[in-house]
């Protein structure tokens, strides 16, 4: 089962560091799981403006290509502003709605202070609602304080919720294998 793991963001090191430490929990407990961590800083993005998806450069065609073939997603966003990044804003526009559909996501951010954390609740879960995905109900909220040096997570509680995480989204990823095959089967 291939789960795609996003960096939703191309500037900044925390994000990714708290996706890195996700996939070391994934792996403990079901090593049989593909993981790949997709940097959206590694593509060349176009606005998306409604064109045809054959009429954006090739990194555009290749990240919605990735998105159709992963089962299972787990996002990692920053909060900029009260918001998540016009660039992964930006990528969920790029996609099929059914592109993400009953496929499980896990959601991890990160923001400068402790209310941005509604951003998840007020912005990225109604768009995966749209998408339909199976959101897992629990999402860990990261802030500065929570990193050390070169940014490690240096909080335990930060620690078991990501591990709570990674055992949920497990559990939902299982559950999801049926669901999507039967979407992409009857479309």
């Amino acid at each position: 089962m291939k789960i795609l793991l996003i960096d939703g963001t191309i500037i900044g090191s925390k994000t990714g560091a708290i996706l890195e430490q996700v996939k070391v929990y994934i792996e403990q407990l079901n090593g049989e799981l593909k993981l790949e961590i997709l940097k959206l800083s590694d593509f060349e993005h176009q606005f998306v403006d409604g064109r045809p998806l054959e009429k954006y450069n090739d990194d555009m065609r290749l990240l919605v290509r990735k998105f159709e073939e992963a089962e299972g997603y787990v996002l990692a966003t920053p909060i900029f502003q009260g918001s998540i990044p016009g660039v992964l804003k930006n990528t969920f526009d790029l996609l099929h709605p059914r592109t993400m559909r009953y496929k499980p996501v896990s959601i991890v951010a990160n923001g400068g202070t402790h209310q941005h954390h509604l951003v998840v609740e007020n912005q990225l879960k109604p768009i995966l609602d749209y998408f339909r995905c199976l959101v897992t109900p629990n999402y860990v909220y990261t802030t500065t304080h929570h990193f050390g040096e070169g940014n490690v997570i240096v909080d335990q509680d930060v620690h078991d919720r990501l591990r709570e995480l990674a055992r949920v989204f497990v559990q939902y990823a299982e559950m999801g294998k049926n669901l999507s095959k039967e979407t992409i089967d009857k479309h």
